[in-house]
C-alpha cells in the first residue's frame, strides 16, 4: 500500500515532470517514484523500496550516493556565502579553486572554464561563444554547427536542436535552421553491413566532409558531438572514427566541441573522454560528474587558441555581453571541489575502468549470445545490450511493443535501475563509479531474469 497518498496528489495536480506522458501522469494511469534517500549504490522510495541504481540518476550521481563530504562541504558554504555573482571578475573561494581544479585535470590545451548549472547551458555558452569567436575573426557567415543523429546536447532551443533525437524536436517547431545533423557513429546500425569498423568509421568522415561542402565551408563555425553517444543508445565510436573526423575539421577551420557532460570526470576510466578517444578539442561541456549531481553546476572550459580570440574581441568591443546570474554559484562551486577531491581520493577514475571493463565483460557473457539480443556494447562505466526481433537478419521490433521500456521495468522488479534509451528497444546502464563487482554481479543477474522474463511475453 502506497504511503502518504497526499503526496502522491500533490504530485500528480501540481508537478511539471521532464520527459513524462503528461496527460497519463495527471489521470494516475503511471506510477510515480518519490524517492526519499540514498547511499552507495542504492536509492529508496516512501515505502521503502530499495533499488540499486544502475544508471546514477542520469549518468551524473558518479561518487555514489550519501557523501558526506559533499554535503558538509555544501553546508559550509551556505553557512558562509550562499550566493555572490561572478559578473565584472567578481569570485569566491569556492569558484576560483573549482575552475583551477577544472583546469588541472582538462587537456593540456585548455584555458579557462566558464561556470553554468545544466549541460544545456554550457552547450548555449558554447554556440555564443563560437559565433562571438567568428564575428571578432571577421567570418560573420560563419555560423552554421554541425551535430550528428542521436546526438544529446540538451533541450532548449539551440541545444535541442543540437540534439539529434526526435522526441526533442517534434511539435517544438525545432531544430532551427543553423543546426545541421549529420551520420551518427552507430556501427551497429550501419545501412552498410558488409562495412568494418574501419570503413564505417571513413564513410563518416566522408558523409562530414560532403555536408561541409554542400553548405559551404565558410559558413560552418563548429561540429559538436559526445566522445560516445550516451542518450542516443550508449553507442562507443567505431574504430578509427575520431582519427578520421578529425582531419575534416582541420581542414576546413571548424571548432570541435566535445560535449564531455556524460564522460567527463572518470566516466571511460579516464578524467576525459577526449583523451580516451584521442580528440583535441576547442570546447569542452562538463556538468553531472563534475558535481556528481549534489548541486547543479556545469562549465565550458576553453581552450587556449579560442580564449585568446576572446580576449581580443573584449579589446575591441568591450566586456563580453554574456552570463547568468547563477554563473559559478558558490554552493555549486563548492559541491564541486569535494567531489573533484573525494573521486581523486577514492581512485574512482581508476576503478571506474577497471569495474566498467567487468560490467561490459559481464553483460557480454551472459546476454551476447541470447536470441533477443542484437548487440551488447560499451566503454568505461557505460554498457548497452539492444533487442531485435531477428538477430540473424537485424529486424529490430515494432516500436509499437515498447521491448526495451517492458525490460526495463522487469529489471526495475527486481531492485535495479536500468534505463530505457530513446528510439530504439535498448536498455543502458551507467552505475556510479564506486559500484562493486558484487553490484554489477547483481545487476547483471536482474538482466538476465528479466530479459528471459520478456522473451516468454514475445
Amino acid at each position: 500500500m502506497l504511503l502518504n497518498d497526499q503526496l502522491d496528489e500533490w504530485d500528480r495536480s501540481s508537478f511539471f515532470h521532464p520527459s513524462t506522458h503528461l496527460a497519463q501522469h495527471a489521470r494516475g494511469e503511471s506510477p510515480n517514484r518519490i524517492v526519499t534517500g540514498g547511499k552507495g549504490v542504492f536509492i529508496e522510495d516512501r515505502n521503502g523500496t530499495r533499488l540499486l541504481d544502475a544508471f546514477a540518476g542520469l549518468y551524473c550521481v558518479n561518487v555514489g550516493y550519501g557523501r558526506t563530504e559533499i554535503a558538509d562541504a555544501i553546508s559550509k558554504q551556505a553557512h558562509e556565502l550562499a550566493y555572490y555573482h561572478s559578473y565584472v571578475g567578481t569570485g569566491t573561494e569556492a569558484s576560483i579553486t573549482c575552475a583551477k581544479m577544472v583546469i588541472d585535470r582538462a587537456p593540456d590545451t585548455m584555458s579557462k572554464v566558464y561556470f553554468g548549472q545544466s549541460g544545456s547551458d554550457a552547450n548555449e555558452t558554447n554556440v555564443k561563444l563560437v559565433w562571438y569567436y567568428n564575428n571578432v575573426l571577421g567570418r560573420p557567415a560563419k555560423k552554421k554547427i554541425i551535430s550528428r543523429w542521436r546526438g544529446y546536447h540538451g533541450s532548449g532551443l539551440m541545444t535541442g536542436s543540437l540534439t539529434g533525437l526526435s522526441l526533442f524536436h517534434n511539435q517544438f517547431d525545432l531544430p532551427l535552421p543553423q543546426v545541421k545533423h549529420t551520420l551518427a557513429p552507430y556501427y551497429f546500425r550501419r545501412e552498410d553491413r558488409s562495412m568494418t569498423e574501419a570503413q564505417f568509421s571513413a564513410h563518416c568522415a566522408a558523409e562530414l566532409e560532403a555536408m561541409i561542402l554542400t553548405e559551404g565551408p565558410d559558413t560552418v563555425a563548429a561540429f559538436i558531438a559526445e566522445p560516445m553517444l550516451g542518450t542516443g543508445g550508449i553507442v562507443p565510436p567505431p574504430a578509427g572514427y575520431w582519427a578520421a573526423i578529425q582531419p575534416v575539421l582541420k581542414k576546413y577551420d571548424i571548432l570541435l566541441i566535445a560535449d564531455e557532460v556524460v564522460t567527463g570526470f572518470g566516466r571511460l576510466g579516464t578524467m576525459f573522454g577526449s583523451t580516451h578517444f584521442g580528440m583535441t578539442p576547442d570546447i569542452i561541456t562538463i556538468a553531472k560528474g563534475l558535481t556528481s549531481a549534489y548541486a547543479p553546476l556545469s562549465g565550458s572550459i576553453i581552450s587556449d587558441k579560442v580564449f585568446k580570440v576572446l580576449e581580443q574581441g573584449t579589446d575591441t568591443f568591450g566586456p563580453i555581453g554574456h552570463g547568468w546570474t547563477y554563473s559559478a554559484h558558490p554552493i555549486g562551486a563548492a559541491a564541486g571541489v569535494a567531489n573533484l577531491k573525494l573521486i581523486d581520493d577514492l581512485g574512482l577514475v581508476a576503478a571506474a575502468g577497471a569495474q566498467g571493463a567487468y560490467l561490459n565483460a559481464s553483460l557480454k557473457a551472459a546476454l551476447a549470445d541470447h536470441p533477443l539480443v542484437g548487440d551488447v556494447r560499451g566503454e568505461g562505466m557505460l554498457a548497452a545490450v539492444e533487442f531485435v526481433q531477428d538477430k540473424d537478419d537485424r529486424v529490430f521490433f515494432d516500436p509499437a511493443q515498447k521491448v526495451g521500456p517492458m525490460i526495463s521495468a522487469e529489471v526495475a522488479k527486481l531492485g535495479v535501475i536500468a534505463r530505457a534509451m530513446p528510439q530504439g528497444d535498448i536498455l543502458g546502464f551507467a552505475p556510479p563509479l564506486c559500484i562493486t563487482r558484487a553490484e554489477i554481479d547483481t545487476v547483471v543477474a536482474a538482466t538476465i531474469a528479466a530479459v528471459n522474463t520478456v522473451a516468454k511475453t514475445l
